[in-house]
């Protein structure tokens, strides 16, 4: 498989061959599986799973929990399947090639958490990949991810995503007014945050908040024992005020 890679994540615990071009999964996949707050039974579905290192991170962190990928493109399904196999994970983890926004029956269903790290650019160059591309770019529907996702989250679970902070207030308006945890990503102490993670828990009345977010690097360039503590030793993101 010389055309991938295989990369780990949380120190190892998680394997995952990625396409060696197009897009390629990191830190913001771990961060953004160490947001959600599944529990043992729980069902879980990550829009746009791409080969699977969030949807894996979750189903790593939280034994017994059943999760579903939705990913477009069936060479990467067809690879984050392997990828769950190959984690000894395939039980409870499997991957459907389909678009987000026509899911068949047994996925247009409600789970008790949803995530997704939706394409973040809204246009500019066009990638000559055209995986990248796809994955990169929404083409205006960043909104359109989001009230997707929203349906998709039972009532009391959990939505959550990751976007780019000049695009959190176009996220923010198609969530609801209430209920809302704004997550920084800051890269350095006192650097403005590049990364958001919204949350939600669907039918809350109780006021949306900015929360202190996480600091990922020292001034040397390593990361933070906070960070660290997530992308090693898989700790959750406390997403609480």
């Amino acid at each position: 498989m010389s055309e991938t890679t295989l990369d780990t994540f949380l120190n190892g615990r998680v394997a995952v061959r990625q396409m060696r071009a197009g897009f390629r999964a990191g830190l913001d996949a771990v961060m953004l599986a160490a947001a959600v707050p599944a529990m043992a039974g729980d069902a879980v579905v990550e829009l746009g799973a791409g080969a699977g290192t969030a949807t894996l991170c979750v189903a790593a962190r939280v034994p017994d929990c059943t999760v579903t990928g939705v990913e477009i493109d069936p060479l990467l399904a067809s690879l984050a399947n392997d990828n769950a196999e190959g984690n000894g994970m395939a039980a409870r983890v499997r991957f459907i090639a389909c678009d987000v926004f026509n899911l068949p029956p047994d996925v247009k269903r409600e789970f008790a958490h949803v995530l997704c790290n939706p394409p973040f650019h809204d246009g500019g160059e066009v990638s000559p990949d055209a995986a990248r591309d796809r994955a990169l770019r929404d083409r205006g529907e960043l909104g359109a991810w989001i009230e997707t996702g929203l349906r998709r989250t039972a009532s009391g679970g959990t939505f959550t995503a990751i976007v780019r902070s000049d695009r959190m207030t176009e996220a923010l308006a198609r969530l609801p007014d209430r209920g809302v945890l704004i997550f920084p990503l800051w890269p350095r102490r006192d650097e403005p945050a590049k990364r958001i993670i919204l949350q939600t828990r669907k039918g809350s009345r109780t006021a949306s908040a900015l929360l202190p977010g996480l600091v990922l690097h020292n001034e040397d360039g390593s990361y933070t024992p906070e960070a660290d503590s997530v992308l090693r030793d898989a700790a959750a993101l406390v997403m609480s005020q």
